[in-house]
């Protein structure tokens, strides 16, 4: 069974559906109702949901579906752009035609992987489904947009980061198949995380100084008090809004959450991973998916991580693919040690 992946972790909504209107003139009510319905959909989704995809036979290049799912709940929707079609002139269809292929984009030409599944794997997405829906997930087969409730959120193409990411999830469901709990979970996030950013990174041409390393900016609308749903730079930053909430990521294992929510705090905790891509990657400098993404690349795709790996494991999997790529005792090396050891993940 492939787990349902969503963008905006549930403790955000949880945060979104307690709140009324008498607690913050910025919203009305209906923010909260939308809030709880998501919740609501997505618990429903993650407890039927089950994929039977598999690996190729792919076409030889980058191959797109966007459907439209007219504001229901049914999958895939209505066809309205194939490979190649001019633009529909619905910004959400065209906004997902493009991050997909700006995902394609980072995998084949950075790596030389062919699509999410390393063998053309056709990419598909659903935009505006269901009603004012707080939310944008993989489900093991797609890519499925909501359109916000247009308060809080507006819709869920506008962040290439977001789009990187859940079909990022992808990439992991053909690879390491990381298991969505605890620190394993952990790393599943964050490995998305990761490529989301350098999805978004690539496509713009921008070196590791240089680069926001937000994820899920431009999602939030101006009334909320914040700037992304996560800040690898700076975890438990992000947002910080009466409403909403403050950002609880934690940055290194010193503020590490133990909890039974959110299967084992898999969004929580995948911050202190992100913060040690990203100063490894800003250490290396140059652009981040070339040598600490490629470092990355290896480990999730080398066939040797084991299903629920934690922190440690996967730290010591990144510093012996830094050497057996760039040389034991090299510069990248020491810098993935490094980063590691400043997020509080002891690597020797």
């Amino acid at each position: 069974m492939n787990h349902v992946c969503t963008i905006v972790p549930p403790y955000l909504l949880q945060h979104l559906a307690g709140s009324r209107a008498d607690r913050s003139a910025r919203f009305t009510s209906s923010v909260a109702d939308v809030a709880g319905r998501t919740l609501e959909h997505d618990a429903a989704v993650r407890a039927a949901r089950s994929s039977s995809l598999t690996a190729g036979p792919g076409a030889p290049g980058l191959t797109r579906t966007i459907s439209d799912a007219h504001g229901s709940q049914t999958l895939p929707g209505a066809q309205v752009r194939a490979e190649g079609a001019e633009a529909t002139g619905d910004a959400a269809a065209d906004e997902a035609y493009a991050g997909l292929g700006d995902t394609y984009a980072l995998y084949q030409q950075a790596y030389g992987r062919s699509s999410l599944d390393g063998a053309g794997l056709l990419l598909g997405a659903t935009v505006h489904y269901g009603r004012a829906y707080d939310n944008a997930f993989w489900d093991g087969e797609r890519m499925v947009f909501g359109d916000g409730d247009g308060e809080v959120f507006t819709r869920f193409t506008v962040s290439p980061s977001v789009i990187g990411h859940e079909l990022t999830h992808g990439v992991t469901q053909f690879t390491a198949g990381l298991v969505y709990q605890g620190q394993s979970g952990a790393l599943n996030e964050s490995l998305s995380d990761v490529f989301g950013v350098l999805v978004e990174q690539h496509a713009a041409g921008q070196s590791a100084a240089e680069a926001s390393w937000l994820v899920g900016q431009g999602l939030f609308l101006p009334a909320v008090q914040g700037r992304a749903l996560r800040d690898m730079a700076a975890p438990g930053t992000a947002y910080d809004d009466d409403v909403l909430g403050r950002d609880p990521q934690p940055a290194t294992m010193t503020g590490y959450v133990e909890t039974t929510d959110d299967n084992g705090g898999v969004h929580l905790n995948s911050g202190i991973p992100n913060h040690a891509f990203q100063l490894a990657a800003v250490a290396m400098g140059g652009r981040a998916w070339e040598r600490a993404g490629q470092v990355w690349f290896d480990v999730l795709t080398g066939g040797t991580l084991a299903a629920d790996v934690d922190f440690a494991g996967f730290a010591a999997a990144t510093v012996a693919a830094a050497g057996s790529r760039y040389g034991d005792g090299s510069d990248v090396q020491g810098a993935v040690r490094t980063a590691w050891n400043q997020v509080g993940v002891s690597v020797r």
